[in-house]
């Protein structure tokens, strides 16, 4: 071995083998740098797009890093075919890491799968009150992997995006109005044109109420002790709650105001004497 280097020293050969070496390196690295700046100028395009789009700021990041990362490895692949380096043995030496490493992080990736989906589909907004995965409460933040979501006693909860997106939600925040469902019981002595009139002026009292859909007020069902009504009413997404509670509470003293009751569960019991 000594002796062939020794002689490709001594007959000038070395030059002949090493100038198309260099030119073919030199090349290569110009594939390289060439194609980076081509790559860097379509990242920033797809960022620019993706912002027209509204998308969230941690998705677009995650996705042009992804993509950048994913074209810069095909132009080093280029650049290394270029030069002579055989590339089917190190694309298998990937091929084989990446599916270890998504075997490992499959969890992690069913949640960042869910996460862009919940971006892109949009079933909720960052201060939507929701229902999902079991908890109740307002978003607070949504990322790739969670959500976070605050209850009403101020509880922060944080959500693996695969449970929500797997899941049914409920978003009491999607629309504008809501309906407000209640149902009053009168005993079977009172008069049902009364309580009815009774409810229809509370109802009328209060301006939360929207006065463009009438309200309904109707006997619902003959119970064991007591005639119950069902009150409905539309009101403004941001009224429901307020609006529910001062009904049943003004509801409540109007009818003891006008003799109205309104009965508990009860049952009579009649004894008869045998002789």
């Amino acid at each position: 071995m000594l002796a062939e280097v020794e002689k490709l020293l001594a007959d000038g050969s070395w030059v002949e083998m090493l100038v198309p070496l260099l030119a073919k390196l030199v090349v290569a690295i110009a594939i390289y740098l060439v194609g980076s700046w081509i790559v860097g100028k379509m990242v920033k395009l797809l960022q620019k797009a993706l912002s027209l789009k509204s998308i969230d700021d941690a998705l677009s990041h995650f996705l042009t890093s992804i993509i950048s990362a994913v074209l810069k490895f095909l132009i080093v692949l280029v650049a290394l075919e270029y030069i002579g380096v055989d590339t089917t043995s190190l694309l298998a030496l990937f091929g084989a890491a990446g599916l270890a490493v998504g075997l490992a992080m499959k969890d992690s990736l069913s949640n960042f799968a869910s996460g862009v989906m919940l971006i892109l589909l949009k079933p909720f907004k960052v201060g939507d009150f929701i229902e999902a995965a079991g908890v109740a409460g307002v978003v607070d933040k949504i990322s790739i992997f969670s959500t976070i979501m605050v209850t009403g006693d101020n509880k922060e909860i944080i959500i693996p995006n695969s449970h929500i997106y797997g899941g049914t939600i409920i978003n009491y925040s999607a629309r504008d109005t809501r309906r407000v469902d209640l149902v009053i019981g009168i005993g079977y002595n009172d008069d049902i044109k009364l309580a009815r009139d009774l409810m229809l002026k509370v109802i009328s009292e209060d301006e939360r109420i929207l006065k463009d859909k009438e309200p309904v007020v109707a006997v619902s069902e003959l119970a064991d002790s007591s005639v119950n009504f069902v009150v409905r009413v539309w009101v403004q997404a941001a009224d429901y709650w307020a609006v529910n509670w001062h009904l049943l509470e003004t509801i409540k003293t109007t009818f003891d105001s006008n003799g109205v009751s309104i009965p508990f569960p009860q049952h009579d019991v009649h004894l008869h004497k045998v002789d």
